[in-house]
C-alpha cells in the first residue's frame, strides 16, 4: 500500500525521520571504524579478531536484511521500523559495556539484528511516500546524501570522542539520534498495514548460515591459512548453505526471495553491482584509519579531520548522481562511477606518503568520496525504481543485502589476503588492501559496462 502525503506532519519530516536509520548506522560504522585500533588496543585483540568484531555486525546485517523486508511487508512497515530500532539501540548501549572481544562481539551481532529489521523498513516507508519512477531516484539521492553526512559526522564524532572519552563513546552517542527518530517516524508516518503471508525461516537460516560460513571461513585464513581444516569447513559450509538457499527458495510458497526478480536486468546488474561497492566500502574504512593510525602515525581525531573531505564528497557524488543519470542515463551513469572510484583508489594504493597527511592523499579521498557516492545512489536506483505494490520491501531488502553481503565476505576475503601478505603475525599489508579494493572496482565496472550495452541494443 502506499503511503500518501496526508500524513500529520508533512512527508518531507517524514523523510527527515525514516533517513535517520539510514544516518544513524552509517554514524555508527563511522565511529566503529575510526576507534578500531583504540578498541583493539583496549580489548586486547589481533587483526583477525578486529575482524571479526567487524564482520560479526555485517554477517548477520547481510544474512537477515532479506527477512526484515519481508517482515515490513507482511506486518506493517513502520511497525516494524520501530521495533527495529529499538533492538538496534539496546544493543549499542550493551557494546558500550563490553570488557572483552567476546562481549562487544555479541553486542555487534544484536546491531545487525536490529539493523537487519530497521534498514528494509525504513526504505519501504520511504518508496511509500514517494511513488512515481522519477520522485523515486530524487529519493534515492536525498537517502545517499544522508548516508555521506552520517559519514562525515561520523568520521569527525569517531575520532573526537574516542580521543577525547574512549572507544564506549562511539556505541553510546547514536542512541539519542535514534530515540528522535524513531518518534519523529511515530508521528509522522501513519501505520501502513501489512499484506497477508507467511515467513521462510529455513530461507532466513541458509543464507545466513551460507553468508557466516563463507566470511568466517576467510577471516580464519589470515591466521591458520587457506588450507587449515578450520578454513576448509567454513568455506564448504557457507558454500554449501548458499546452494541449500536456492533450493529452498525454488520450492517454497513464500519465498524470502521469489526468485522471478532476477529476472529483471535491472535488478540483477544492479545487485551484482552492490555486492561489489559493500565489499569495496566497508573495507575501504576498516582499513583507512588503521593504515593513518598505525603506519602514518596519526592520532584517532586527525584521522577523522583528514578524511571529513571523503566523506563530503560521498555527499556531493549523491547530490549529483540523479542528475548524472538524468543527463546520461541511469546505464552510462553507473561505469561513469567507477572510473572516477578506479581512479581515485589506484591514487591512494600507489601514493608515497609514509608520515602525516598529504597531498597526494587528499586527492585519492576526494575521487573515492565523489565515486562511492555516485555509485551507491544509483544502482540503488535501478535496483528500486520501477518495484510494485507490495515488493518494495522486498527490493530494498535485497538490494541492502547485496550491499552488506559484498561487505562482509569482501572486507573477510581481503583481511585475510592483506594479513597473510605482511609476513608477520598480527600486521596488515595495506598495499595489498588497497589494490584489492581496487580490483572489485574493475569488476564492477566491467558489470555495468555489459549492462550499458545490452541496453544500448
Amino acid at each position: 500500500m502506499t503511503v500518501r502525503a496526508k500524513t500529520r506532519i508533512s512527508r518531507g519530516v517524514a523523510m527527515v525521520g525514516l533517513a535517520s536509520a539510514m544516518f544513524l548506522v552509517i554514524l555508527d560504522a563511522a565511529m566503529v571504524n575510526l576507534a578500531g585500533s583504540t578498541i583493539r588496543q583496549g580489548l586486547a585483540l589481533t587483526a583477525a579478531e578486529l575482524t571479526v568484531v567487524v564482520d560479526s555486525y555485517l554477517v548477520t546485517f547481510a544474512g537477515l536484511l532479506l527477512l526484515g523486508g519481508r517482515l515490513a511487508d507482511v506486518l506493517g512497515a513502520r511497525k516494524v521500523f520501530l521495533t527495529g530500532m529499538g533492538v538496534y539501540l539496546a544493543a549499542s548501549a550493551f557494546c558500550a559495556l563490553a570488557t572483552s572481544g567476546g562481549m562487544l562481539i555479541a553486542g555487534r551481532i544484536g546491531q545487525g539484528i536490529g539493523a537487519a529489521v530497521l534498514m528494509p523498513a525504513a526504505l519501504s516507508l520511504v518508496l511509500g511516500i514517494y511513488s512515481s519512477p522519477a520522485e523515486r531516484t530524487r529519493a534515492m539521492g536525498i537517502w545517499g546524501a544522508v548516508a555521506g553526512t552520517g559519514s562525515l559526522v561520523g568520521v569527525f564524532l569517531g575520532g573526537t570522542l574516542t580521543e577525547l572519552l574512549g572507544w564506549q563513546a562511539v556505541f553510546v552517542t547514536p542512541v539519542p539520534f535514534g530515540v528522535i527518530g524513531a518518534i519523529v517516524v511515530w508521528r509522522a508516518v501513519p501505520p501502513v498495514p501489512g499484506r497477508p503471508g507467511r515467513f521462510d525461516a529455513l530461507g532466513a537460516v541458509t543464507i545466513t548460515v551460507g553468508i557466516s560460513g563463507l566470511a568466517l571461513g576467510m577471516v580464519s585464513a589470515s591466521d591458520a591459512g587457506w588450507t587449515a581444516p578450520g578454513t576448509i569447513v567454513g568455506l564448504v559450509a557457507g558454500l554449501v548453505s548458499l546452494v541449500a538457499f536456492v533450493f529452498v527458495e525454488r520450492r517454497s510458497a513464500r519465498p524470502l526471495v521469489p526468485l522471478g526478480v532476477f529476472r529483471r536486468k535491472p535488478v540483477v546488474t544492479a545487485n551484482l553491482v552492490m555486492v561489489l561497492i559493500g565489499g569495496t566500502l566497508t573495507s575501504l574504512f576498516f582499513f583507512l584509519p588503521q593504515y593513518q593510525q598505525d603506519i602514518l602515525g596519526m592520532s584517532p581525531l586527525a584521522t577523522g579531520m583528514t578524511q571529513l573531505p571523503l566523506a563530503v564528497m560521498i555527499i556531493v557524488g549523491s547530490v549529483l548522481a540523479p542528475m548524472l543519470a538524468k543527463r546520461v542515463g541511469p546505464s552510462r551513469a553507473l561505469p561513469l562511477a567507477f572510473v572516477v572510484l578506479l581512479a581515485g583508489f589506484l591514487w591512494l594504493a600507489l601514493d608515497p606518503t609514509t608520515s602525516g597527511f598529504s597531498a597526494g592523499l587528499l586527492g585519492a579521498f576526494l575521487l573515492i568520496g565523489a565515486g562511492l557516492g555516485l555509485g551507491a545512489v544509483n544502482a540503488t536506483a535501478m535496483a528500486v525504481r520501477d518495484s510494485a505494490d507490495g515488493e518494495a520491501g522486498l527490493l530494498s531488502g535485497l538490494v541492502n543485502a547485496a550491499q552488506q553481503l559484498g561487505g562482509a565476505v569482501g572486507l573477510a576475503a581481503l583481511a585475510g589476503i592483506a594479513i597473510g601478505a605482511a609476513g608477520t603475525h598480527g600486521d596488515i599489508s595495506f598495499t595489498t588492501a588497497f589494490l584489492g579494493e581496487a580490483a572489485l572496482v574493475v569488476i564492477a565496472l566491467a558489470v555495468s559496462l555489459v549492462s550499458a550495452a545490452r541496453t544500448r541494443h
